[in-house]
């Protein structure tokens, strides 16, 4: 059993940044999906962001250009710099993790596919 977790939330103004970091001790897996998703209470959760086993990222529009997605050179540790935050990105941020066929190509938006899941950080940005 995979028991990703994350760290690294916090409170920040407009404009500022915040690093989250995502542990998974013990996962070992040729080829993956690892992704960051973020939920606000009452609204659906958005994929933000997703890396597999070779390093190829995605990321969501609303993220694209703010926020990049890393992992260590031994693939348990996954990171999430965010960088002009704004208001609306605060939420709960979660990282999740799945194993996947080496054709499978990771979305940002694939947040149904995670099959691990952490209990999340909160990110929240004042203006």
């Amino acid at each position: 059993q995979v028991q990703p977790v994350e760290s690294g939330g916090g409170s920040v103004q407009s404009g500022g940044s915040l690093r989250l970091s995502c542990a998974a001790p013990g996962y070992s897996t040729s080829n993956y999906c690892m992704g960051w998703v973020r939920q606000v209470p009452g609204k659906e959760r958005e994929g933000i962001a997703a890396i597999d086993n070779y390093g190829r990222t995605d990321y969501a529009d609303s993220v694209k250009g703010r926020f990049t997605i890393s992992q260590d050179d031994a693939k348990n540790n996954f990171y999430l710099q965010m960088s002009g935050l704004k208001p609306e990105d605060t939420a709960m941020y979660y990282c999740a993790l799945s194993r996947v066929p080496s054709w499978y190509e990771c979305g940002a938006g694939d947040s149904g596919a995670y099959n691990y899941w952490g209990q999340g950080t909160q990110v929240t940005v004042s203006s």
